[in-house]
């Protein structure tokens, strides 16, 4: 559902994962059409990278 969000309203993803100033930096990116790829790119990388760290978070905790 995250990555159905971060192609269409990348802006959004930001705040989903609690990153409200990348989310108004990128939502400025996006109001632009040709910042609209970039901030797409942008928001799945930060997804990415989020999930990665959630999963290294939930590792350490087990330990």
């Amino acid at each position: 559902m995250r990555l159905i969000i971060a192609i269409l309203l990348p802006w959004l993803l930001f705040f989903t994962i609690g990153r409200p100033l990348a989310g108004i930096v990128c939502l400025i990116l996006q109001i632009t059409l040709i910042g609209w790829l970039p901030a797409a790119i942008w928001a799945v990388y930060a997804l990415s990278q989020w999930d990665t760290d959630r999963k290294i978070a939930d590792y350490v905790r087990g330990r």
